[in-house]
């Protein structure tokens, strides 16, 4: 058969090809349409700007075409050569063979008798193509091979990502097999790093709908992450941390190591990316601010502010943190926050730069709950008080309404009472609530004491008590007008601490006798206790 060259095709700028127009067009349906209109020209000439594959697939198909439909199709070829035959409307059959796309669609069928380098090449070639139902194949069949190993494990997910047998069996007690099972566990990681964003989408997304391990699901995407970051530019560095963190915003927080995601937001603090992507990353740190240390908070504030650290970002994990995502905030994560806040207020209140709003939502953001003492709190306060010596009383009343001076040791309320940096108002309720915590002290005392004094003693008990009740220094009950002048207040201060001091000595006393009179009591029990055989007999 003469073999003449009347078709000049121009692959993506790259090469061109002189071929038979008329063996070409019996097998592209796409070519066959576009000459069917064309005038009888010696020569046609047809430019492909975005031929799948570029030139090496090109002759592939061109091979396939002058072999009269036959070709070698394997997993090394096919999903290249599905995309041309996709892209040229390869459906037309010659001499009783099949076409292009019901050869490779065929050989596509046998994917799950693929080994798992020709499902990882297939993928490579598939990156750059627009996605189609190879792709989810191949991605399929590979997730299925992953979830082998997770399934035998019945305590696959923990709460940290930091733990290397958390595949096994909780039974195993070798470090030796721990160890072994995590590289089985996570061995694939490598190879899977090298497809793009686009297809660890879908790679997440299959394995979650399988109920894969998302301990593993996480500690693989941070892996993801790192690696791209060495050769990627600044685009791609873009699209792989919004893709990893969309991801990881699917799976269970536990499944999510904290040390982690703030490692990944330093990263994210030298690129621009989404608002939406930042978002998510500050409610997942949030959830599990409980985890979180001091270092990790103490994040720059960003360029162009004048205070040292990011009060704002603090404040936007705290919000998450509160509304609970999907983890329950029990009174013990509370106070394991609220003790971390306290370190870090302490550790921002001496910049001069933040501003008096900023340090009040910092020390009202938690709920009273959060706190056994105030003690931390207080001396936090002082700091920024002694920082910011030019700040009204007003503004320092506000902040100092964070306070529960119930919960200030004895040590740290008459503290406050003298500390000439806090407002005069403030002093007088620190001093009152020590009184009121030492009269309930003393009424406390006096109740125990006459509960546990016997019938007959009940009567000289209560004369007892009023003759107690007679020398008991009176607490101090005058109502003090705060408008008077700051001296004669100190001096109303004062009397009030010399009062809490005559009370402490009270309850002191008051103590040691109860001890003594409980202790002559058991003496006079055992007493008798020894007379009672001698009656009897």
């Amino acid at each position: 058969m003469a073999v003449c060259c009347d078709l000049e095709v121009d692959v993506n700028g790259e090469e061109t090809f002189l071929l038979d127009k008329k063996i070409i067009c019996s097998f592209s349906g796409r070519l066959s349409k576009l000459f069917d209109k064309s005038t009888n020209a010696k020569r046609n000439k047809v430019i492909f700007r975005d031929f799948p594959g570029g030139v090496e697939n090109f002759e592939l198909i061109a091979r396939f075409c002058y072999n009269n439909g036959k070709i070698d199709i394997n997993p090394s070829n096919v999903s290249l050569l599905y995309f041309a035959a996709q892209f040229l409307e390869m459906n037309n059959s010659v001499s009783g063979n099949r076409n292009l796309i019901e050869k490779t669609m065929k050989s596509i069928e046998e994917i799950s008798y693929w080994t798992w380098s020709d499902l990882l090449a297939t993928l490579k070639h598939c990156q750059d193509l627009q996605s189609s139902g190879i792709v989810e194949r191949c991605l399929d069949s590979l997730v299925g091979r992953l979830a082998i190993p997770s399934e035998a494990s019945p305590c696959a997910s923990t709460s940290s990502l930091d733990s290397p047998g958390f595949w096994l069996s909780c039974d195993t007690r070798s470090t030796e097999s721990l160890k072994h099972g995590f590289s089985q566990a996570t061995w694939w990681f490598e190879d899977l790093s090298v497809l793009s964003p686009d297809m660890i989408e879908m790679l997440i997304k299959s394995m979650v709908s399988r109920k894969y391990n998302h301990v593993i699901i996480g500690r693989f995407l941070f892996h993801y992450q790192k690696s791209k970051f060495y050769t990627a530019s600044p685009d791609e560095k873009h699209q792989v941390l919004k893709t990893v963190i969309d991801m990881l915003y699917t799976l269970d927080t536990n499944s999510i190591s904290c040390k982690s995601l703030f490692r990944i937001y330093r990263v994210v603090l030298n690129l621009n990316i989404s608002k939406n992507s930042r978002n998510k990353l500050e409610c997942m740190i949030g959830s599990q601010l409980d985890q979180a240390t001091l270092d990790n908070l103490l994040i720059p504030s960003p360029y162009g502010a004048r205070y040292l650290y990011d009060v704002n970002l603090v404040l936007r994990f705290l919000k998450a943190f509160l509304c609970g995502g999907d983890r329950q905030v029990s009174p013990m994560r509370i106070k394991k926050v609220g003790s971390l806040m306290d370190m870090y207020i302490a550790e921002v209140a001496p910049d001069p730069c933040l501003k008096s709003s900023k340090f009040l939502a910092l020390v009202v953001a938690l709920p009273d709950s959060a706190r056994d003492s105030s003690n931390e709190l207080y001396h936090a306060i002082d700091i920024y008080f002694e920082v910011h010596a030019g700040l009204s009383d007003e503004e320092k009343m506000k902040i100092c309404c964070a306070l529960n001076y119930e919960k200030l040791s004895t040590e740290a309320g008459i503290n406050l009472s003298q500390n000439a940096k806090f407002p005069s108002e403030s002093a007088v309720q620190a001093l009152i609530s020590q009184q009121l915590k030492l009269k309930n002290l003393l009424r406390g005392t006096n109740n125990a004491k006459l509960y546990t004094n016997s019938p007959c003693n009940f009567i000289e008990t209560k004369v007892k008590a009023k003759k107690d009740e007679a020398c008991e220094p009176t607490l101090y009950s005058e109502r003090l007008d705060i408008s008077v002048d700051n001296e004669k207040l100190r001096e109303h201060l004062q009397g009030m601490q010399c009062r809490v001091m005559e009370l402490e000595k009270v309850c002191k006393k008051m103590q040691s006798e109860r001890a003594k009179i409980m202790k002559s009591k058991a003496a006079a029990h055992r007493s008798s206790a020894r007379s009672l055989p001698r009656l009897c007999s």
